[in-house]
């Protein structure tokens, strides 16, 4: 079994801000884990480097700026954003954002997405109707007609079910982060220790506690943001060439 505890990782104060550079960093794996051209996803999606997502991580009510960490279901939480690959190894993790922050500013603001708007990855991420459709980041039609668009659309939502289960599978290994009982910071610190160590099980190939469901209950899909869609070219591209 895996014998790494999070109380070890936190114990270790000077390792910690090593700890989580190396995660924040792990966005740069994801050019070397891009496929090769002309491979697809299993549901025959071209590109795709990885799927996003946030969820809401729930936690007691901090004494300083209250208000803010109150999210759209009106309970304290932290919004953190994952970014996974097709082995449910988390390849990206943005945790520090209060519940009431949305998807999209967290992605909007990470340093990922200015690497992606710099040509520096090759592919596709894949999201929800709560990102802006962008060159780089992929979300379904809002109203598809039927034919390409729905086809496109099946194919999006079934890749990105890796995202969901991704999620559950991370929920389920660490139980403590049904409702951490620490500071905004210390539960920050405690999630990105859990994703650490959820891709350390990953790769040993240990045992997934439960059967992760792939809907997250702590986590809505809000309207899409009014943000300009400037990737609905390369969306309109890829759903003529590849699912006409």
């Amino acid at each position: 079994g895996l014998h790494l505890s999070i109380l070890h990782f936190l114990r270790v104060q000077h390792d910690l801000p090593c700890i989580l550079q190396e995660n924040t960093c792990l966005s740069s794996e994801l050019h070397c884990q891009h496929r090769r051209p002309g491979r697809q996803t299993p549901a025959r999606f071209p590109g795709v480097i990885g799927c996003i997502d946030g969820t809401h991580i729930p936690i007691i009510a901090p004494s300083v700026n209250e208000g803010d960490y109150v999210n759209r279901k009106s309970f304290h939480s932290i919004n953190v954003q994952i970014i996974c690959d097709a082995t449910n190894i988390i390849t990206n993790v943005e945790a520090k954002w209060p519940g009431s922050v949305h998807d999209s500013q967290i992605f909007r603001e990470c340093t990922l997405s200015t690497k992606f708007g710099h040509g520096e990855f090759t592919g596709y991420l894949l999201g929800d109707r709560g990102y802006p459709c962008l060159p780089y980041l992929l979300t379904p039609y809002s109203d598809p007609e039927p034919g390409p668009q729905q086809r496109y659309n099946l194919a999006n939502c079934r890749t990105r079910a890796r995202v969901e289960m991704t999620i559950g599978m991370l929920k389920a290994r660490f139980q403590c982060l049904q409702r951490l009982r620490v500071t905004p910071e210390r539960a920050c610190d405690i999630i990105v220790a859990c994703v650490i160590l959820h891709n350390i099980a990953t790769i040993r190939g240990e045992h997934c506690p439960s059967e992760p469901n792939s809907s997250d209950p702590n986590h809505e899909h809000p309207d899409p943001p009014t943000d300009i869609q400037d990737g609905r070219a390369v969306r309109d591209t890829i759903c003529h060439n590849h699912f006409f």
